[in-house]
């Protein structure tokens, strides 16, 4: 464990996992699994089997894409994680499982070389089994720039909609915001709707009006009843290729994986120019797989005794992860939970959210005293943590993310061990336009808590500044501060990075993949998940991976049928 990664990543919990199932999420996974003829653990399958699409990750873009896929084929889908567990299922344990670092844990935790805390997803259903809910479209600008079907994508997104999103109950506090959010010139007022356009807005959720999670994993209940076959704590080591005589290009037939057990198993495409596999194992895990299986930068794949099949330099290049910043605001009334229920999204191209509620507390006191940074810079993370502990955590975090953002960096190997996280960059405000959008985020959010509308949620001798300075002292990741400079927006923006794990790239269309998403340089191969995209969509990212793994389920499907 890196040094500080235990004290800080507590502290950060109680700003950062409250932004990040099937209906037979309660029952253990025993019980689950009774109940789920087509979804078995990886141990109990054959060591060899054939199917006509092999889909890798069962996440946010996996679970549709194999379900629409089974209509009219045979698809294994394979997920390295289990089942969503029970203190998944509802928006009162949204924090557990972020919190748990355990070898079994559905959130796995990297730290990325920049020095910020971060999880990627290890479960059936992916990040929406993790994430805080919030449910909102890309915006049309960014739906031409992708270059896809405008009907196909508003089918894709109404499917996605019928099945697990809601609208949402919008408490007090997330009322107030709303307004104070008109109030700071966040305009105009946009009521409920999952358009991304400028001014304040209410979105969805995948959170129900009794506070029960769904995820990508209610879609595979649409599968075609044998057409579907799902594969829990699958490890795919690699992608197997052959070289086809008349094709000049390495073929894709076939993954190697292995269950929990150690035993290895194979699986191959059935006969059939148009069978495929398919990586669905998102940001980290596709172009990851790509690498393992010689598809990446030839002289990175040597370094690490990987047979290099194709040199693809763009592999793993293009990362980024849109940074947050946040700021806690002591509340002198008791405040409600909610998780992002209201959007404010600014000319500038900075997004503001909030989430509310006690709940999020952790004894952040302890974390701070662990905390291996100066004893100065210890010492005003405790008085911070001291002040706000007398105010019994009772408030809300104001939380700002960017546009974009234009900076971006890179996944490199560890080791070539798939179950291993890859060393990842991201370069936060490496690009100067990404901070100048911070600091507009940031400014917006003082003029909220300065606006009538959200006087009733906030102490009425707390300043400004006070409130900024106590957040910028939160040890929220494991950078240095900057103790004379704190108050400058640009400072805070810096010394406060924090992920809202929305990171993407890495297999880009144009760079590694084309418009129809298959591997340059290999066949009957395609990458389909967010790392495919240049910069995250709209202000939450996950309605539109679902509608990709929808919308390119269809696609395929079409072009199997086309003569």
């Amino acid at each position: 464990m890196a040094p500080g990664l235990a004290s800080s990543s507590s502290v950060a919990l109680v700003l950062a996992t409250v932004l990040g199932s099937l209906c037979l999420v309660a029952l253990s996974e025993d019980e689950q699994l009774e109940n789920l003829r087509f979804v078995r653990r990886a141990q109990d399958a054959p060591l060899v089997s054939h199917y006509n699409y092999i889909v890798i990750g069962g996440g946010t873009a996996g679970c549709p894409l194999a379900a629409t896929l089974s209509e009219h084929s045979r698809v294994l889908l394979l997920e390295r994680g289990g089942l969503p567990h029970r203190n998944m299922s509802n928006q009162q344990h949204f924090t557990d499982a972020l919190a748990d670092t355990s070898q079994a844990s559905p959130a796995q935790r990297f730290i990325s070389e920049d020095g910020v805390v971060n999880a990627r997803a290890r479960v059936l259903g992916g990040g929406s089994c993790l994430n805080a809910g919030f449910y909102t479209r890309a915006s049309n600008d960014y739906v031409r720039a992708a270059g896809w079907d405008a009907r196909l994508v508003n089918s894709s997104y109404r499917w996605v909609e019928r099945a697990l999103v809601f609208r949402p109950d919008v408490p007090p506090w997330q009322a107030a915001l709303r307004e104070a959010l008109l109030e700071a010139g966040v305009t105009p007022d946009n009521g409920f709707t999952f358009d991304h356009v400028t001014g304040t807005k209410i979105g969805g959720t995948i959170f129900d009006n009794s506070g029960q999670r769904h995820t990508a994993a209610d879609f595979l209940r649409h599968a075609r009843p044998g057409g579907l076959t799902v594969l829990l704590y699958a490890t795919v080591s690699r992608v197997l290729f052959r070289q086809q005589e008349g094709v000049p290009y390495p073929v894709a037939y076939g993954v190697v994986f292995t269950d929990p057990l150690g035993v290895q198993h194979r699986v191959y495409l059935r006969d059939g120019a148009k069978n495929e596999v398919i990586l669905s194992a998102g940001t980290l895990g596709s172009p990851q797989l790509l690498m393992l299986s010689g598809v990446g930068p030839q002289a990175h794949l040597e370094a690490h005794g990987i047979q290099v099949l194709v040199d693809q330099p763009m592999v793993g290049q293009g990362v980024a992860d849109n940074p947050m910043s946040s700021v806690f605001i002591p509340s002198p009334v008791p405040v409600a939970l909610s998780l992002v229920q209201v959007v404010g999204i600014t000319r500038a191209g900075s997004f503001i959210e909030g989430v509310s509620g006690s709940e999020f507390g952790i004894p952040v006191s302890e974390g701070a005293r662990r905390l291996q940074r100066t004893p100065e810079a210890l010492q005003r993370a405790a008085e911070a943590m001291r002040r706000l502990d007398r105010r019994a955590f009772r408030g809300g975090f104001i939380l700002e993310k960017i546009l974009g953002p234009v900076s971006s960096g890179h996944i490199e190997l560890r080791s070539a061990d798939p179950r291993a996280n890859p060393a990842v960059t991201f370069n936060y405000f490496q690009e100067a336009e990404d901070l100048e959008r911070c600091v507009h985020g940031i400014e917006t959010i003082e003029r909220v808590i300065q606006s009538r509308a959200f006087a009733n949620f906030t102490y009425a001798n707390a300043s400004v500044e006070s409130i900024f300075t106590d957040s910028a002292n939160f040890p929220v990741n494991l950078l240095p501060r900057h103790v004379n400079d704190s108050r400058s927006p640009e400072q805070y923006c810096k010394d406060t990075v924090m992920t809202i794990w929305h990171y993407h790239g890495g297999c880009q269309v144009g760079a590694v993949v084309d418009d129809d998403y298959r591997v340059f340089g290999v066949q009957r191969l395609r990458v389909i998940d967010s790392s495919t995209f240049k910069y995250s969509p709209g202000t939450n990212p996950q309605a539109t991976v679902m509608m990709l793994g929808r919308y390119m389920g269809v696609k395929i499907q079409a072009e199997r049928w086309r003569k």
